[in-house]
C-alpha cells in the first residue's frame, strides 16, 4: 500500500540539503502519537516501511509542486500516516517549511517487473559494514542470492511464514549503474553504496503473488526503511 505526499516548499532549498535521514524523521514525527507505531523507531530490525526521492528531482523552489510516495506493507501503518497527515497543514524536512497540497493513498498495479527508483544496498560484510560493490566485486550470483535470502527472511518475519521462492527472484535484469548516496546523521557524513536496476523481470503465479506484491511495498534490501531498494512497476 502507498501514500503520495503532494506539497509545495515555502522557501527556496538546495535539492542535497534534504537528505534521507531527514525524510525518515518526518516519518517518524507522524507516528508519535500513534498507537501501533509510537516506538517504531527504537524496534531493533525491520521496520517494514520505504519511501521514494522526492521528486521531481531539483532544488526546492516556492511555487512549484514537490512528491513523496511513502510505501509499506502494513496497512495500518499507511492509514495511520494518512490519518496523521490530515490533522496537518504544513511540516518540515529539516528545518524547512513545506505545505500539504494533497494526500493521497495509491492502489498497487499488478506487474511482473519492477525497476529500482531508489539504489538497493547491500551489506558484503555485515560485521565490518561493508556494502556490497560490483566495482569491487562483479559477482552477479552473490549478489542475487544474498538479496533473495534477505528478501524471503523479511517475508517471513512480516507474515510469520516459511514461505520459499524455488526460483531465482528474478528471471531476467539490467544493472543501470553503481551509486554512492552521502547522508547525514548527528552531524556526520557517510557514503552508502547501491545500485540502480531496471527490467527485473519475474513470473507472477498464485502461489508467489503475496511475496510479490511484498517486495514492491517494502523494497529490495538493506535500509528500507532509509529510502533504499523502493521499487516501481517496470510496466
Amino acid at each position: 500500500m502507498r501514500l503520495m505526499i503532494v506539497f509545495e516548499p515555502k522557501e527556496y532549498v538546495k535539492y542535497l540539503d534534504i537528505d534521507k535521514y531527514d525524510v525518515q524523521g518526518f516519518i517518524y514525527s507522524l507516528l508519535k502519537n500513534s498507537s501501533l507505531f509510537n516506538n517504531l523507531h527504537d524496534i531493533v530490525g525491520f521496520k517494514f516501511f520505504n519511501f521514494s526521492n522526492i521528486f521531481p528531482i531539483s532544488d526546492f523552489e516556492k511555487n512549484t509542486l514537490k512528491k513523496l510516495i511513502i510505501s509499506s506493507p502494513n496497512h495500518d501503518f499507511i492509514r495511520s500516516l494518512y490519518d496523521e497527515l490530515n490533522k496537518i497543514s504544513t511540516f518540515r524536512l529539516n528545518k524547512y517549511k513545506m505545505e500539504i497540497l494533497k494526500i493521497k493513498v495509491l492502489r498497487n498495479k499488478k506487474s511482473s517487473k519492477f525497476i529500482s527508483s531508489t539504489p538497493i544496498v547491500l551489506f558484503e560484510d555485515n560485521e565490518n559494514n561493508r556494502y556490497y560493490s560490483f566495482k569491487q566485486n562483479p559477482n552477479f550470483d552473490f549478489f542475487f542470492n544474498r538479496l533473495k535470502d534477505n528478501a524471503i527472511k523479511k517475508y517471513n518475519a512480516f507474515y510469520d511464514d516459511d514461505f520459499e521462492l524455488e526460483s531465482d527472484l528474478f528471471s531476467g535484469f539490467e544493472l543501470v549503474r553503481e551509486v554512492s548516496v552521502r547522508v547525514k546523521k548527528d552531524g556526520n557524513s557517510f557514503i552508502i553504496i547501491g545500485s540502480l536496476w531496471k527490467n527485473l523481470e519475474f513470473e507472477l503465479t498464485n502461489q508467489n503473488k503475496d511475496f510479490y506484491n511484498f517486495l514492491f511495498d517494502n523494497g529490495l534490501g538493506e535500509k528500507n526503511s532509509l529510502g533504499f531498494g523502493f521499487l516501481n512497476s517496470g510496466k
